[in-house]
């Protein structure tokens, strides 16, 4: 007998059958197709590559945590010396202003206001408390203050205007002196400065009060003493200022001269 022809007898050969490994892929490949994306997929579309914009919910996180960092004890300290202000002067202008027991009070609310300032500023830097309103809200507070108090002892007779124009215009002078250099670099508060601060504020307390005696006598070489403390670290931010301002000029055209070398 001759034989048959494989292909005649058993018509079309089968496809040859697929390999272990082509069908644990395919496998695979069902199985995701199935589930959806996986969770890297989710994280790598939920995070902005290059200059994508970032989702709209991390923006308002991002307000509400700085929003939330203003109310911090700093910058509520500085608040309550801004309330005081109007408080100290209806305190101390009651009654015609020469009340010794309103003059009490007055001198209270001043002495809270003036230790908040020694404390409000120290707790922002150690805390890491440092916010935009306190560096505009804690220098207004603290002129308002003490510009309220020589204001209202002027106009009581109790201090010579010109103590208050002094003192007022070189607090002013050297506010918008620092505005005016900052584009140059930040001058810093001298030990000067702060033992000014001190003196005034002792000073115009003790002025505050209805002294008699050798204590009134006192309060008048305390205040002069404040007085020229006051010209004097005036007088050295000037300097300061001048010298900052320099330095920054000629940075600028070394830097100028450098780019066009």
């Amino acid at each position: 007998m001759t034989g048959v022809p494989a292909s005649a007898a058993g018509g079309s050969s089968p496809a040859a059958p697929q390999s272990a490994a082509a069908q644990a892929a395919e496998a695979e490949q069902a199985t995701v197709t199935a589930l959806g994306p996986t969770a890297a997929d989710v994280a790598a579309l939920a995070e902005p590559e290059g200059d994508a914009k970032p989702p709209r919910g991390a923006k308002l996180a991002a307000a509400a945590v700085n929003q939330a960092s203003v109310w911090n004890i700093a910058n509520l300290l500085t608040m309550l010396r801004l309330i005081l202000v109007p408080g100290f002067v209806a305190l101390m202008l009651a009654d015609g202003g020469y009340d010794p027991a309103w003059r009490s009070f007055a001198w209270a609310a001043f002495a809270v206001a003036m230790i908040t300032d020694l404390f409000d500023g120290h707790l922002a830097r150690t805390y890491n408390l440092v916010t935009d309103f306190g560096k505009i809200a804690d220098p207004i507070a603290d002129k308002a203050i003490m510009g309220a108090a020589l204001i209202c002892l002027s106009s009581l007779g109790d201090l010579p205007w010109w103590v208050t124009i002094v003192i007022l215009g070189r607090e002013l002078g050297i506010t918008l002196m620092r505005f005016v250099v900052i584009r140059y670099g930040v001058i810093p508060a001298s030990r000067g400065g702060k033992l000014k601060t001190l003196v005034q504020g002792i000073a115009v307390g003790m002025y505050v009060l209805a002294l008699t005696g050798w204590l009134a006598t006192l309060r008048w070489w305390v205040m002069a003493a404040a007085v020229i403390l006051t010209v004097v670290t005036g007088l050295d931010y000037v300097r300061q200022a001048i010298v900052l301002r320099r330095a920054g000029i000629a940075e600028r055209e070394a830097a100028a001269e450098e780019t066009q070398g």
